[in-house]
């Protein structure tokens, strides 16, 4: 008795970015910022460096939907999405100290320069924002499978 390797061919995708071959039924990371951000061109680039797919979404051109926003804050909170060191932010004076989850929710899905970046998603839950600690970074994204 022969056997026959199945054709995955049409089961797969490739990564433009990486070149790898993955599932379409695998979900990559989700990588939410804007191109010419500083912390998000390092993280993309530790990414690569990294070989860990995943898909860059500028939120500039796509910005997130409220019920997108709404999941990642029930995962990380409000205060960690929050892009603190951006003008959007700083334009919003004082009062912004004594808002709650969902004006907040409501301030990042009218400006999505509000929200820190990169934000890594995955699976449709925010998982991380920011890229200053490789070490917290790497203990995030350990779960993330690279598809060689």
């Amino acid at each position: 008795m022969t056997q026959r390797k199945a054709d995955i061919r049409p089961l797969l995708t490739v990564n433009v970015i990486s070149g790898n071959y993955y599932s379409t039924f695998f979900m990559p990371l989700k990588v939410y910022g804007i191109p010419n951000c500083g912390t998000c061109k390092k993280a993309l680039t530790w990414l690569q460096n990294n070989q860990i797919d995943y898909e860059f979404i500028n939120t500039k051109d796509n910005p997130p939907t409220r019920e997108q926003i709404q999941n990642w804050v029930k995962s990380l909170g409000y205060a960690p999405m929050r892009n603190t060191s951006g003008q959007s932010y700083r334009a919003l004076g004082e009062e912004k100290k004594t808002w709650t989850e969902q004006q907040w929710i409501d301030a990042f899905a009218f400006d999505a320069m509000l929200l820190k970046r990169p934000l890594f998603v995955k699976d449709e839950t925010a998982i991380l924002t920011g890229f200053r600690d490789e070490a917290l970074v790497r203990e995030k994204l350990v779960s993330i499978p690279n598809k060689d």
